[in-house]
């Protein structure tokens, strides 16, 4: 779709009537989306350092990462509702601090060592994660024109890549590079108690400065002098709701499962990465080693955050969906039936097709529900427990090896792949407002 000449991908495009910039907002807000990407892509270095702490299965070690997801679920309603009674600007205080008590408390889960401890940790974390999805999400979308929705939000969220593409160099240096596990090969004899306990303790010093970051920037949000939301995603009044259901919105209808099945896809690709290319007959690689890798998949998505940023400017946002569904069906078939570096690399150059899917998505989810959006932005956001299910791509790779289980990704891509195609075209089209 060609937009008008006087819009651009960057951050100052997003402009209200009277030509008032909110790049500086847009920009801060950022900082949110790096540091929720950093925090969530840690536990792809974390998992598999739990897994030898704990002598966990495949399906324990992913019911880890579904505890995190299943935060989704239960907090974005009450999120919602907080924000509604707070706004916008303290309910992301709020999670911040949520996410950096979250942080303190690995400290003494690492120290016990405590399985259940580090399970309620990161459940936590998650918590305050999903309060900050709610706030950022629909307020990027809707500050701008309605139709550069997608291409702004796929910026914004290239610094959520960002945090994605450094916290695997930070967990694999910081975790996995100081503890006994993490340097040995592949089929090394099983840790002593001793060892074990040391490997533990290792996330200590990690979390405490993910910690204070966040309490610095949840001081920084608290202080800065963030537009009020507009009418667009204030919860409308019963009288003016009269006659509107979210459920005739067809594009809606069909986001929120296509959120929820995308990160059953993206969530199982990078918390079992690491797993798949340190097995001898695939990369044959230490986990510090292929923490070197999943770099790159993170990095692939931010590079394909900011190319589809500036493409769907020019080309409408569900056609871009729908080849990079097409694609990542591909490498992902790849992945699955190849080994050595082919099967490697296939799954590496998946981030690239993942990049723009959540993002866009979202926006094609939201789009036409005008006084519904912020009611239809929750929904979108609970979606995301979606990555819960990974604990299924777990039980697969029990039972059916580990490269087999990323057929389960492949059969995600083609639903993606039918959102584009069919079912985010908008129906029930309500009238689209921006920031004021």
């Amino acid at each position: 779709m060609a937009m008008p000449p006087s819009t651009t991908g960057n951050m100052g495009a997003a402009t209200d009537q009277k030509g008032f910039s909110y790049a500086p907002a847009l920009t801060l807000l950022g900082t949110l989306f790096f540091m929720w990407g950093f925090i969530t892509v840690i536990n792809g270095t974390l998992l598999p350092h739990l897994r030898s702490v704990f002598d966990l299965s495949y399906t324990q070690t992913t019911l880890i990462e579904s505890v995190w997801f299943i935060a989704y679920f239960f907090a974005s309603i009450p999120s919602a509702k907080l924000i509604e009674r707070i706004g916008y600007q303290k309910s992301m205080v709020v999670g911040l601090g949520m996410m950096a008590a979250g942080a303190l408390v690995m400290v003494p889960a690492a120290r016990i060592p405590s399985y259940g401890v580090t399970l309620f940790a990161l459940f936590v974390i998650a918590s305050g994660i999903t309060l900050l999805q709610v706030a950022a999400n629909p307020y990027v979308a809707v500050v701008g024109k309605p139709e550069t929705a997608s291409s702004r939000l796929n910026l914004v969220q290239a610094f959520n890549s960002a945090g994605a593409t450094l916290a695997p160099l930070f967990g694999g240096y910081l975790i996995l590079g100081r503890t006994t596990s993490g340097t040995a090969v592949a089929g090394a004899a099983a840790l002593t108690p001793a060892e074990k306990l040391a490997d533990a303790q290792s996330v200590v010093l990690p979390y405490l400065i993910v910690a204070v970051v966040l309490l610095i920037l949840a001081v920084v949000i608290a202080r800065f002098p963030l537009p009020a939301m507009g009418v667009a995603t204030q919860r409308a009044a019963k009288a003016e709701r009269k006659g509107h259901s979210l459920w005739k919105h067809r594009n809606l209808v069909f986001g929120i499962p296509a959120i929820f099945i995308y990160l059953i896809a993206e969530i199982g690709v990078g918390n079992l990465f690491i797993n798949f290319v340190s097995q001898p007959e695939i990369g044959n690689l230490t986990h510090e080693q292929a923490s070197h890798y999943l770099f790159l998949l993170w990095g692939g998505m931010m590079v394909g955050r900011l190319v589809g940023a500036f493409v769907m400017q020019k080309v409408d946002a569900g056609h871009v969906l729908a080849f990079a569904s097409i694609g990542a069906t591909v490498v992902m078939l790849v992945a699955a039936f190849t080994t050595g570096h082919v099967a490697m690399w296939a799954l590496i150059s998946v981030g690239l097709f993942h990049s723009i899917m959540f993002p866009t998505i979202f926006t094609l989810g939201i789009r036409g529900l005008g006084p519904l959006t912020e009611e239809g932005s929750g929904l979108l956001i609970m979606a995301i427990a979606g990555g819960a299910l990974v604990v299924v791509q777990g039980w697969l790779a029990d039972s059916y090896g580990l490269q087999a289980s990323f057929l389960l990704t492949t059969a995600c891509e083609l639903y993606v792949l039918f959102y584009a195609l069919w079912g985010s075209r908008p129906t029930e089209m309500l009238p689209d407002q921006i920031i004021t």
